[in-house]
């Protein structure tokens, strides 16, 4: 099979840069290699757990792979109760069998067994074999169960001979085989069992030599070496009863792979497999199996792994309204290969336990299709029956998950992936949008693949993801739930099959000469190791819903070959009502480009709906499509208004052993210009769309004017989206699109507005409406005056015609001229519709309807030292937008001034009045020359050589580590470490320096690591004016004095000299101009040095005054500036709702959450494979480790110094 792959070389530095900038914070990637070290060791210990003691346990053999013998008559209860629905479906899948011999039974000839994929035989054995153990009487399923196993028993092997490097079929049968042997055991006769147990024996063995030899032996996360590896667990547990040497070491072989990829898994955060929902399906069938069996067998406990947490969304958010068809990204089928509802009541039993597993997996049984396209095949529909019945738990009630009933936008970040509206009934007003611009293989495996954090990874060796698609920004949209725009599903890797622009002439096209898709295209399965393929990439740009409305938008351009030279490939998807799509393609290429033309394809499988040509309001061309006289329309138009007429054709392809048509439409249209942007509108039959026309067409951006429903919709977009500073100049905000209408404006990523407090802003002396009438009205008294003296003087009616026309034409091109420039009516664009606007113009417009000044934020992050707040770093790392900047470091050293700036603490309070009267000029100066000109101060920085004698001396370390005793090192292994350490810290700002070469409008984030800064923000707030966002963060007193004293060995306490610093830090014994208890000192400070004092002080009362004290001082400090400058954010919440957190956080700094970043703080607060420095790996329960592991006598006595506060902050008490 076949991979498509994405990736920038910048991505690739940048994350250098994060190898570089470890001690911060780290991904504990290095846990998994000293695993694997000793993976040999560790295995034996868990497959030694089928010890004598198991052994003895068992009176009976078998049944023991998912249940022992004791537990049959329970099971045999509850098909008559609990589970009875599930029992129905069981005995009419066997029904059915019985009724069809023939065609259900294996062949009686060999030949004919493997003259065909034969999947069918090994996936129906095991609910029959259920049925059988269930229904003892029913002796005529029995007679049919041997007869079953017999013919496969007396087959000399169980492979296709078609597909000679295919072992799936081979572990099919063996799974279903050594499945039912183990169900029926107790039934068959001491013959029929040597008989089928040294089949499965064989078979097993088998498989055991091709797992060394074949790629699926080590290709990860495929569903080949998930359904195979266990295939052979399953085998090896049920011979291996009898015959226990050989088949350890089978099941050594499965343990290995398998813990490798639930490890992998574990990276992924949003519960997604890179092969789309049916083959995922697929995967997931195996891996759930594989949980369980390695818990029940040898108690390995895989339950605590993120991606089974997220798993659930795979399923729910990827349904269209009916709950029968899925998105169809990758090789699909209209929905799952197997499944899902096990897999959904496995995680509901085991992972949820919160009902929406068993809720979702009934809405699919209730609703599977009885005929048609969308029916299970009949090699799959019932092989997952028997552990959805094992699995399925009765007392928990099924319910749907939150805010089910309303349509929602769900993004899955390491996919790729946005979906609008899953999971919810068909109704005329539930609609349907996906959007896929991602990364072959994931995010996750993408940067494994290309950063190499683990040694056995083979690059993309050990993945296939040849069942990818070239569908870098392909989409799809069902209105009313009724497909107007589909993907085509499981065929050839082909771009214009997956709704993508393909571009003409390509000097490297490899079918379809001389049009060019994506990277990898032309074969049966995606070409992932061809040139360039493994380096490309499609990114999610933005993705925000805001109502009714959502706006994503997606870059591909990495996705395509640079022998194009194209330099953005850019596609925004607004979803304007639940009727309307409005799709806009950007792309740019450079000068010397052979690029001159690109081709849209949209497709549609239901042909009986057909499309046929459609022309709107006369003047541009589209389709239509005609579902029982409701009419689904589309058109199409560039920047120039050009708007070509479609080819509509049919298609037929290859899909998995059989064909399916297509049909699409195909427009095509001139790339004259190094830009070219391309309008297509998509709507259903129940809004009237009047008008639609490009009436700004800046380089920066542009605007759309459509009307729905005789409403006027102005539709604002950016497509320099890398630069912030354009998007608050062209719309006011950070940003990346926002719609005005009917007096409210909607900012994508903040909300919804109303604009009557914009229009006051701006309102006129002489608002437009009262100036006509004003020019009316002296157009009448001058024609009147003139009649006047008509009849006094007696002027000839022919003059005194020519000077009234005269005097109208005058005041008609006054009035026309003060129109022009003052208008702002939607009547007014009519007459600027062809021009393009002054990109600087149009940012003084957006900044005059804003009524606000355009502010770019300047972060600053502070806390005390082990709050946690350096996690932060995994929002704005990484991000065209920010630049983080860690604060001090050898090279970015805050400047000695009369004041020393402590590493832990102070307990002086900087105030507006220190700026205003000269005080820290130093620093001042400093400040604003780090946050206004960071580029100019990073270039500033003299870097010294590794080389340079004296390198030791440099090394900028704080006064802390001057101070701290080292062990004696020889002169060799100083200069060794000094010079590692010099090349890591110039290295740090090369990197800081290239990073604002890619993106020169990054604004800084400043990461202050003492907490002396806690009570300085006003001051910064006065040098850094209204630009300044300050994130402080705060921790639960009793988790970060655990921190300070337990974490690490010898304890963070002591390693910072804290008792030393506190001392001297009221003796003032640093000789620097401390603050005075007159002048700056914050009184709250008091009581941490009367118990400094007090002789029966210990490290948890000094630590829980520290708290104490820094919290306060800063609450009530930073309570004077304003809420949109300040925010206090708890360490907690951003481990426990990273999503949720995130969100508040970047709409405190006015800009949308980007999916790359939401992916960052979900891997780093939810996997448990990153930690940060003196913490340790973060997870929601790591961080309440205190609670178990820390004396009741200090959590009380924390409690009782802190308890006010905590309560203020939300912090309960653990102790009463």
């Amino acid at each position: 099979m076949a991979l498509m792959f994405t990736g920038h070389t910048l991505f690739l530095a940048l994350m250098m840069f994060a190898v570089f900038t470890f001690e911060e914070s780290v991904s504990n990637y290095s846990d998994w290699v000293t695993f694997i070290e000793n993976v040999d060791q560790y295995e034996k210990q868990q497959l030694e757990g089928l010890s004598a003691e198991q052994k003895l346990k068992k009176t009976v053999l078998h049944p023991s792979l998912y249940f022992d013998a004791e537990d049959v008559q329970a099971l045999r209860q509850k098909a008559h109760t609990s589970h009875s629905h599930l029992f129905r479906a069981i005995r009419s899948a066997v029904t059915v069998m019985l009724s069809n011999p023939l065609y259900y039974l294996p062949p009686p000839k060999h030949v004919d067994f493997a003259a065909k994929w034969n999947e069918i035989y090994g996936n129906n054995l095991p609910p029959l074999a259920f049925y059988c153990l269930l229904c003892p009487e029913d002796k005529a399923a029995f007679d049919f169960a041997l007869e079953y196993m017999d013919r496969m028993a007396g087959y000399k092997n169980w492979l296709v001979e078609n597909a000679p490097g295919d072992e799936v079929p081979l572990g099919h049968s063996l799974t279903g085989f050594a499945t039912a042997f183990d169900f029926l055991y107790n039934s068959l006769e001491n013959e029929r069992r040597q008989k089928y147990l040294e089949k499965i024996w064989s078979v097993s063995e088998e498989m055991y030599e091709y797992s060394k030899v074949r790629s699926w032996g080590k290709q990860l996360l495929h569903n080949h070496q998930a359904t195979n590896m266990l295939a052979l667990l399953i085998g090896a547990l049920v011979a291996g009863v009898d015959k226990g040497s050989q088949a350890n070491i089978w099941k050594h072989t499965v343990v290995d792979v398998m813990e490798k990829t639930m490890f992998l898994l574990n990276h992924i955060v949003d519960g997604s497999l890179d092969e789309g929902v049916a083959y995922g399906s697929y995967t997931a069938k195996s891996v759930t199996q594989y949980v369980f069996l390695a818990q029940r067998h040898f108690g390995i406990n895989n339950l605590e792994n993120n991606w089974l947490k997220m798993h659930f969304w795979f399923y729910y958010a990827t349904l269209l309204p009916g709950f029968q068809r899925t998105v169809g990204v990758a090789d699909s089928n209209y929905n799952w290969f197997y499944g899902p509802e096990s897999q959904l009541v496995f995680l509901d039993k085991f992972i949820m336990k919160n009902g929406a597993g068993n809720w979702l997996a009934q809405q699919i049984r209730k609703h599977r299709p009885k005929d048609g396209p969308m029916v299970p095949s009949t090699a799959q529909r019932w092989s997952t029956l028997h552990t959805e019945f094992i699995w399925y738990a009765a007392e928990i009630t099924p319910q749907p998950p939150p805010d089910y009933g309303t349509a929602k936008m769900h993004v899955f970040p390491n996919w790729g992936v946005v979906t609008y509206g899953a999971g919810l009934p068909n109704s005329q007003t539930n609609t349907f949008v996906s959007f896929k611009s991602g990364k072959l293989g994931g995010r996750a495996v993408y940067d494994i693949v290309h950063f190499q954090p683990y040694a056995w990874i083979d690059g993309w060796r050990s993945f296939n993801p040849g069942h990818e698609h070239p569908d870098q920004n392909s989409f799809t949209f069902a209105p009313n739930g009724q497909v107007f725009v589909s993907e085509a599903l499981y065929g050839p890797k082909l771009s214009h099959l997956n709704n993508v622009l393909v571009f003409a002439p390509s000097p490297t096209s490899q079918c379809n000469q001389p049009w060019e898709g994506q990277l990898g295209e032309c074969a049966q399965w995606l070409k992932w190791i061809g040139d360039e393929v493994g380096d490309s990439t499609g990114e999610i740009i933005t993705a925000s819903q805001a109502g009714d409305m959502m706006f994503v938008s997606g870059e591909a351009v990495s996705a395509y070959t640079s022998a194009m030279k194209l330099k953005s490939v850019y596609r925004v998807l607004l979803l304007l009502n639940s009727q309307t799509l409005l799709v806009v393609d950007h792309i740019e290429k450079e000068e010397d480009s052979p690029v001159n033309s690109v081709s849209a394809f949209f497709h549609n499988l239901d042909i009986d709906f057909k499309y046929i040509p459609y022309k709107f309001k006369n003047k541009y061309n589209g389709a239509m499509m005609d579902v029982w006289d409701a009419h689904y329309k589309m058109f199409w138009f560039d920047h120039h208004g050009s708007s070509p007429v479609a080819r509509i054709q049919e298609a037929e392809q290859a899909a998995e052993f059989k064909k399916r048509w297509t049909q699409f439409v195909n427009v095509t249209f001139p790339m004259k210009n190094a830009l070219t942007r391309i309008v297509y509108l998509f709507y259903g039959p129940y809004v009237n769309v009047s008008n639609c026309r490009l009436i700004d067409n800046a380089k920066s951006g542009f605007q759309i004017s459509l009307s729905v429903n005789n409403t006027e919709n102005t539709i604002s977009v950016v497509t320099e989206y890398q630069n912030l500073k354009t998007r608050f100049d062209y719309l006011g905000f950070g940003g990346f699109a926002k719609v005005v209408h009917e007096n409210k404006v909607t900012k994508f990523g903040l909300g919804t507005e109303s604009m009557e407090k914009w229009i006051k802003n701006n309102r006129v002396v002489f608002p437009f409406g009262f100036k006509v009438n004003i020019i009316a009205g002296l157009i009448l008294g001058v024609s009147l005056v003139i009649l006047a003296f008509q009849w006094r003087f007696y002027i000839s009616f022919s003059k005194m015609l020519r000077w009234i026309l005269i005097l109208v034409v005058i005041l008609w091109l006054i009035e026309l001229v003060d129109v022009w420039s003052m208008c702002t009516q939607p009547i007014c664009a009519k007459w600027s519709s062809d021009m393009t606007r002054l990109e600087h113009d149009k940012g003084n417009k957006a900044k005059q309807l804003e009524g606000n000044p355009v502010v770019l934020p300047d972060v600053i992050i502070t806390s005390l030292p082990a709050s946690g707040a350096e996690i932060l770093k995994q929002l704005f790392f990484n991000s065209s937008d920010f630049l983080y900047i860690r604060i001090p470091t050898p090279y970015l050293e805050i400047p000695e001034t009369e004041f020393e700036i402590d590493s832990i603490v102070d307990p002086c309070e900087w105030k507006v009045s220190d700026v205003q009267n000269g005080h820290f000029r130093l620093i001042q100066g400093w400040l604003q020359s780090l946050v206004r000109d960071t580029k100019l101060h990073l270039q500033n920085i003299h870097l010294y050589e590794a080389s340079r004698s004296k390198i030791a001396q440099h090394s900028a370390m704080s006064k802390d580590k001057k101070k701290r005793s080292k062990k004696r090192e020889s002169l060799s292994e100083q200069r060794s470490r000094a010079r590692g350490s010099q090349d890591k810290d110039a290295e740090y700002i090369r990197e800081l320096r290239r990073h604002l070469i890619y993106y020169p409008n990054a604004r800084p984030v400043l990461s202050l690591s003492s907490g002396s800064w806690t009570l300085k923000l006003p001051f910064f707030q006065e040098i850094l004016g209204p630009s300044m966002r300050a994130l402080y963060v705060v921790r639960d007193p009793r988790a970060w004095i655990y921190s300070m004293l337990y974490k690490n060995k010898p304890s963070l306490y002591s390693l910072k000299n804290v008792p030393q610093r506190l001392a001297a830090m009221f003796k003032g014994e640093s000789g620097k101009g401390k603050c005075s208890l007159n002048e700056g000192y914050a009184f709250e400070y008091e009581s941490l040095r009367k118990e400094l004092s007090n002789s029966n002080s210990n490290a948890v009362s000094v630590l829980s005054y520290l708290w104490l004290t820094n919290t306060a001082a800063a609450l009530r400090i930073n309570g004077d500036l304003q809420p949109t400058n300040y925010q206090l954010v708890k360490f907690e919440d951003i481990v426990s709702f990273p999503q949720k957190t995130a969100e508040t956080i970047f709409a405190f700094l006015g800009i949308p959450l980007p999916p790359a970043s939401l992916n960052q703080i979900l891997f780093s607060t939810s996997t448990s494979l990153f930690y940060l420095p003196y913490e340790g790996e973060i997870s929601p329960s790591s961080i309440h480790a205190w609670k178990q592991n820390m004396p009741n006598k200090e959590i009380r006595q924390i409690e009782d110094i802190c308890c006010s506060l905590m309560d203020h902050l939300g912090y309960p008490k653990f102790i009463e």
